[in-house]
């Protein structure tokens, strides 16, 4: 939520700078203030998002309450996952969402001010000069950059190529699906079995694990580690309905 009144921009620049100021407070949090950001983001709290301001800094608050929101909203319950996924792991997946949530700002911006063909192309090659988030924070930039620059020099055609696996192999570490498992003899008993095995936690992003309390939000139809939401074995047998935090702010909602 931003407490802090700014221009909105206009221009193809005027997105770029916006962009570029925003980027520049979420790479801080992630990085030079990462201490703090780390702290900010405790579990035992409410739904938290992480914003970066044009100004070039971050705050950690909670999503706004109007309905539409005046900006794209940025990624919902950082905090829940913060205490059950290693620190690295869960930085990397802030990092993805942030560089979402800075892509759908400056394009709403674009289509807010109707950007044409050529403008909107002009402000994603602006972008797309710069490294993402999640490339800083993993300290695959340089390498990303080197490869590119080795592409446009048209010494290797295979280095393009090797670029995009790479970012792709990073990006799947961070929401990895299971291969579906096998189906038993008796396939109708064992269904509800299937659909836990496919599931990817939705809060923390990791896949399913036998070893592991999982819990099914009602509403969503989503699933959740135990620990990723605050839910124990013994406390679920005292939920008939169970609500994820998502689905549970959305209808505490006027």
């Amino acid at each position: 939520m931003e407490g802090i009144t700014h221009a909105i921009p206009r221009t193809v620049e005027e997105v770029f700078s916006d962009f570029r100021g925003r980027r520049a407070g979420l790479i801080k949090a992630l990085t030079n203030d990462m201490v703090k950001f780390y702290q900010t983001c405790d579990p035992e709290k409410e739904n938290l998002c992480l914003y970066g301001l044009p100004n070039e800094t971050w705050e950690v608050n909670l999503p706004v309450e109007e309905v539409p929101p005046e900006l794209p909203e940025p990624a919902l319950g950082i905090n829940f996952a913060r205490d059950g996924m290693q620190e690295k792991d869960w930085v990397s997946l802030v990092a993805v969402h942030s560089d979402s949530w800075l892509l759908s700002v400056a394009f709403y911006f674009g289509a807010r001010f109707g950007f044409g063909k050529n403008e909107r192309k002009r402000l994603f090659q602006m972008i797309n000069e710069l490294p993402t988030i999640f490339e800083v924070v993993t300290g695959n930039a340089k390498q990303s950059k080197e490869l590119s620059g080795n592409n446009n020099n048209s010494k290797s055609k295979s280095s393009g190529v090797k670029k995009q696996s790479r970012q792709t192999e990073s990006v799947t570490k961070v929401a990895k699906m299971p291969s579906p498992p096998p189906k038993d003899e008796d396939e109708s008993e064992d269904e509800e079995e299937d659909d836990e095995q496919g599931a990817v936690c939705g809060a923390c992003g990791d896949s399913y694990g036998t070893d592991e309390f999982w819990i099914c939000c009602d509403a969503c139809e989503k699933w959740f580690h135990g620990k990723c939401v605050k839910i124990t074995p013994a406390k679920a047998e005292n939920i008939k309905h169970y609500k994820c935090p998502s689905c549970s702010n959305k209808r505490s909602r006027p």
